[in-house]
């Protein structure tokens, strides 16, 4: 299989073989008695399971004490929407809208066998890292098709998968544990499809290709840029012929078969929560963009996300897309390389520019640079970028470093000048996780800091890259693995677990102290704090919770057994609700933390 980058047009030595080793003269030796261990056919395949579960146990490590959502209201609405699909009662959906119920069907066994939203919490993160840790395998086959050896490509994959955007979503009850590993899988098939084989075998990676699409669009709503790429490309190579046609045909039925199973499961949800309006994302998405007075801050968006995922990539994003970019038009690469690399690109732009689009009104800080919608692509690129240290010559490679550095720079010049003020409010560390830590600080978003930071890392790799050739590759990338774990150590330690700790009282402490039980119906005063509001809907783990004001006079419903109200400070708790109904009574209540809790009796 023909690699992207090809090392038969660079200018600095021959590639290494398969053992990791040849006879050009910069590359060690490897020991004879390792040489015949990796000979086995059990070889690679245990080291794969070792390494893929090395990765799961690194992601437990981090993730595992978690019991409780602390990201709302997202998480909690994927949890009460799996809580729907293991069978269970269905509940108020915090988030206001139906989203997608990819992830909620995946994590959906947890809720159905435990009994508590602890001990469920505790498996979703099992389940998380399960399935989050599967990027390592596919970032290895990633590599092998860019024509890395073995060796290299295991290093590549061990790194590309401990990336903080790669885990740190992880730890949380959220579709970015799964999007990635869908992601992966859904290039790979593609080139698969459009690589030399078998018509068969070329229909079953058309197949995967169609599923994997169709499954990120039951996923999230990103995943609508993926279905429409997919229905593109097949449609280009149907009409030039670069497939054979029943191949391309069983892409097309599957594409067909896996939307329409994400519409029914999406009709499914859509009728256990009858009062809720489904998501109209996507109608947002055009809307804003036919307005023209969102047109500079969408623009200045998509650069903002832009620069972000470059700048969380160390760089290696940013070379891997000025590399995707001279693919794309040079005509002795594949039909297969140019049209992924083609894909690639277009889903990053395209991305960007929809996410930046459905947020045109919304003010937040951090959507100027928001680190959450491209980082499920960081994986794609940085396989890209980090195989271009052993495949590209050092003149390519220092160009699109520079190219790359450029890019950077003009971008985030370009967002500094529009959004101006706008960046040097707070913003929540929770969603710039990574320019934090770039920019050695976890108190603000320091775009300048956070760039010199991600530059310094690639110019420490290029710069050995030069100085030792090929030779020190597999070193630098070991470097780049280890600095990785700890970037993602750190992230957790300074922004996940604080994050969790301050919201821990609204997710946990007040239902415990309030004495609310899992099987309690519980109506939630529109006073109460809304972290608290968005909690309870997972925390009432069997019965059911409402959003209403019964201070203006509404009743509650016939099945409530308890109402949660807001109690202002000075007041009496009873003035939480004056006209409170017959049957009724104040059962507990916390001044300081400003709730009552009034129980039917």
């Amino acid at each position: 299989m023909q690699p992207l980058i090809d090392s038969a047009h660079t200018s600095d030595g021959p590639d290494r073989g398969e053992d990791g080793g040849t006879n050009a003269p910069d590359t060690p030796v490897v020991p004879a008695r390792l040489r015949a261990l990796a000979a086995h056919r059990w070889f690679w395949p245990a080291a794969l399971l070792l390494g893929y579960g090395g990765q799961v146990v690194f992601r437990l490590v981090l993730s595992i004490h978690n019991y409780f959502p602390s990201v709302h209201a997202d998480e909690d609405s994927y949890l009460v929407i799996a809580r729907v699909l293991a069978g269970r009662s269905a509940t108020e959906l915090p988030v206001g809208v139906v989203i997608p119920g990819g992830y909620p069907l995946l994590i959906s066994p947890a809720l159905r066998i435990a009994d508590s939203p602890a001990m469920a919490y505790h498996l979703v993160m099992g389940i998380n890292a399960v399935l989050n840790a599967l990027v390592f395998p596919l970032a290895v086959v990633a590599a092998r098709r860019l024509g890395l050896s073995r060796p290299h490509s295991y290093l590549v994959g061990t790194a590309v998968a401990l990336v903080p955007p790669v885990v740190f979503y992880s730890q949380f009850a959220m579709s970015d544990t799964v999007l990635p590993v869908l992601l992966l899988a859904w290039l790979l098939a593609m080139h698969g499809w459009l690589s030399p084989g078998t018509t068969g075998r070329r229909a079953l990676y058309a197949v995967g290709m169609g599923l994997a699409a169709g499954y990120s669009l039951a996923t999230h709503d990103r995943g609508g840029v993926v279905v429409a790429l997919t229905a593109l490309v097949l449609v280009v190579v149907l009409a030039f012929g670069w497939a054979p046609r029943l191949a391309s045909l069983a892409g097309v039925g599957a594409l067909g078969v896996s939307y329409l199973g994400a519409q029914l499961l999406a009709g499914f949800v859509r009728s256990r929560f009858k009062d809720v309006p489904p998501s109209d994302v996507g109608n947002k998405v055009f809307e804003n963009l036919g307005d023209s007075k969102y047109i500079g801050t969408i623009i200045a968006r998509t650069f903002g996300q832009l620069w972000y995922f470059m700048t969380s990539t160390y760089g290696f994003g940013a070379i891997a897309l000025v590399l995707c970019v001279v693919v794309v038009f040079r005509r002795r690469y594949t039909v297969a390389e140019r049209v992924v690399a083609f894909t690639m690109v277009a889903l990053l732009f395209g991305t960007a520019l929809a996410s930046a689009a459905g947020l045109a009104d919304n003010d937040r800080t951090d959507n100027w640079v928001y680190a959450r919608y491209c980082a499920v692509l960081v994986p794609l690129f940085l396989v890209v970028g980090l195989a271009a240290l052993w495949r590209a010559g050092v003149r390519a490679l220092l160009w699109s470093a520079l190219a790359g550095t450029v890019l950077i720079g003009v971008i985030q010049l370009s967002v500094g000048a529009y959004a101006g003020s706008a960046l040097k409010l707070w913003v929540s560390p929770w969603t710039v996780p990574d320019a934090m830590f770039l920019a050695s600080t976890w108190d603000g978003l320091h775009m300048i800091r956070t760039t010199f930071g991600a530059l310094a890392v690639l110019a420490a790799c290029l710069l050995l890259r030069v100085a030792g050739g090929r030779r020190v590759v597999a070193a630098v990338v070991g470097c780049v693995t280890l600095f990785a774990a700890y970037a993602t150590v750190a992230v957790t330690g300074n922004v996940a677990q604080p994050h969790a700790k301050e919201r821990k009282y609204q997710a946990v402490g007040m239902a415990k102290e309030a004495g609310l039980r899992k099987d309690d119906n519980v109506v939630l005063d529109m006073d109460l704090d809304w972290d608290a509001r968005m909690s309870m809907a997972y925390e009432v783990y069997w019965g059911r919770v409402w959003s209403d004001d019964l201070k203006d006079g509404s009743n509650p419903p016939q099945e409530a057994t308890a109402y949660l109200a807001g109690w202002a400070k000075g007041a009496l708790p009873q003035a939480s609700w004056p006209d409170a109904r017959p049957g009724w009574r104040i059962a507990k209540f916390n001044k300081d933390k400003g709730w009552v809790l009034w129980r039917r009796d």
